[in-house]
């Protein structure tokens, strides 16, 4: 280098960063509000709900390609009401349920939210009958897969919290995983799952939640339904000469709902996603 080079002078840039219960958050925005603004009163009970008191430890990674535009990722956690359409194993076993006890609630902005339910039964009843991906035969070889144990004060035993603009919370039973969405371009993002549990789980609990972590991930019994749908879903904008694919369902309101029969969160997700895009 020449001999006036100035190391300091070339750093890389600054990110804005805080922690919170063991997560790091970075922004490249010096703008950004604090963390606990960011989320608000009722986003930030969530995300403390899992993270908050307990030292966090990481059981393992895993990282998918999905040839879709990033944002149908966070309709999916968004959308309620396709599990009951879509996923034979939520829908028989009672993990998440239309059915079921649950509501949708987000921050003032819509940005964030989350959708909460509580664990039904197998059983046939009226609501099952008319949910095709019902199976009341189904059973699994090795029960305890489906062996929860009830750890949150709370009577909910999903809690799927999304927090814009990447990243996911989830509690699916006693798995506990945050996913980030990684935009690579207008049809194709990485979403990097990571799991954990916390350091004074006994040897049964952290064998439990590796267990149901099966449920999720790439070659999830549930979640490799999703990436299938996102990628059909893709293909069916990318084949409109427009590019634009509209379906209003439910209204236009953006609020909380004491149940899941609903578009509410969607819509708050782009209402907002539209104001910072100025579109």
């Amino acid at each position: 280098m020449p001999a006036d080079f100035r190391a300091e002078e070339h750093g890389l840039q600054r990110l804005s960063v805080t922690r919170r219960h063991g997560v790091v958050f970075a922004s490249f925005s010096s703008e950004t509000e604090p963390l606990e603004l960011y989320f608000g009163e009722t986003m930030l009970g969530y995300f403390d709900r899992v993270l908050a008191g307990r030292r966090l430890e990481v059981l393992g990674y895993l990282r998918q390609w999905i040839p879709s535009n990033w944002k149908l990722m966070f309709e999916n956690i968004k959308n309620p009401y396709h599990a009951s359409l879509l996923h034979v194993f939520l829908v028989t076993f009672g993990l998440f349920r239309l059915d079921q006890k649950s509501a949708i609630e987000m921050d003032p902005t819509g940005r964030h939210g989350v959708l909460v339910s509580r664990k039904g039964e197998q059983k046939e009843n009226e609501a099952t009958r008319q949910m095709g991906a019902f199976r009341p035969n189904y059973a699994l070889h090795d029960p305890r897969l489906l062996d929860p144990v009830r750890e949150f004060p709370a009577d909910a035993t999903v809690v799927m919290q999304t927090v814009w603009p990447n990243l996911i919370v989830q509690q699916q039973s006693n798995t506990l995983a945050t996913r980030q969405i990684v935009p690579i371009d207008a049809g194709h993002f990485d979403l990097a799952w990571t799991f954990f549990g916390y350091a004074d789980d006994t040897p049964e609990m952290r064998q439990r939640r590796l267990r149901q972590a099966n449920l999720m991930g790439p070659a999830g019994l549930v979640s490799l339904d999703d990436s299938e749908a996102m990628l059909l879903s893709q293909a069916g904008i990318d084949g409109n000469e427009a590019a634009e694919c509209v379906a209003e369902m439910g209204g236009r309101a953006v609020h909380d709902e004491p149940h899941m029969v609903t578009e509410t969160a969607i819509r708050g997700f782009y209402q907002h996603y539209r104001r910072v895009m100025d579109l």
